[in-house]
């Protein structure tokens, strides 16, 4: 699943489009998570896009009027062609045509969405999300506060998205081990210097993640073509029975929540 930095490697590849007009669009298969407007096209075309930006794992196309809202769910990429490309590839959904270029979205499993939508505060899938894990709020004293009152384990605690969007599932793990915090502990149990820790790792794991193009584990691609590479520098993730990298025992898998956690048991307390 693209994560907040595959988000943001997309983001970057397609920043070249802000301030220009989508001529048309074509929608190949509207039955997406939810399904795309009827209307989509008479309403977004000869439409210049304002700007482009992300906002979670989202990615918004600012208009003068409106919003064009795109999350790429599980297995959903973008990519740019050129306008007069024919090449189609199954999955391809939905076209937003330019006048020498068109961006494609591609999703085998169609657990993405694209909304039309009016406000981006009151929108639902926006309304409840904390902040940004690059962003100043998110800070020692911020996080220290929200875990001083649950009960659930620090690692799902800062997978969910009302506490703090886009640490996904792969960086979650990578962030506890570089603070050395064990993913099964409490939140609440977190002192303040451990939540500094925390706050500090998870915002370097996602910088260096971002500039290394996000991390490929089976089919991510960035719109500009490049895989991203930063698997090769994950420390526990997908790493089990393997030896540290920082003391030499062996990396622990279990699950939680249904989602592989990976860590080690001697260097994470």
């Amino acid at each position: 699943m693209p994560e907040l930095p595959e988000v943001e490697t997309t983001l970057r590849a397609i920043s070249s489009f802000s301030g220009k007009k989508i001529l048309s669009s074509k929608v190949n298969n509207p039955n997406l998570r939810w399904k795309v407007n009827k209307n989509f096209d008479s309403i977004i075309r000869n439409i210049q896009i304002k700007n482009i930006h992300r906002r979670a794992k989202y990615i918004i196309f600012s208009f003068k009027e409106f919003y064009l809202l795109l999350h790429l769910g599980m297995s959903g990429t973008i990519r740019i062609a050129n306008k007069s490309s024919n090449y189609f590839k199954k999955h391809d959904h939905v076209e937003l045509v330019f006048k020498d270029q068109k961006i494609i979205y591609n999703d085998p499993r169609r657990f993405g969405s694209m909304h039309i939508i009016k406000d981006l505060d009151s929108h639902f899938l926006l309304s409840n999300l904390g902040p940004e894990p690059l962003s100043k709020k998110f800070n020692s004293k911020y996080l220290n506060h929200l875990c001083s009152s649950s009960k659930t384990s620090i690692k799902s605690f800062i997978m969910n998205q009302k506490n703090v969007v886009g640490v996904g599932n792969i960086y979650a793990s990578e962030s506890l081990f570089m603070a050395k915090i064990s993913p099964l502990r409490p939140a609440s149990s977190l002192k303040l210097d451990e939540c500094k820790a925390l706050v500090k790792s998870i915002k370097a794991i996602l910088r260096n993640a971002i500039n290394a193009g996000g991390t490929t584990l089976k089919d991510f691609y960035s719109a500009d073509g490049n895989a991203g590479y930063f698997k090769v520098r994950l420390k526990v993730y997908d790493r089990e029975s393997k030896k540290c990298k920082r003391c030499d025992a062996l990396i622990n898998k279990i699950i939680q929540n249904q989602r592989a956690t990976y860590y080690c048991n001697k260097c994470q307390s």
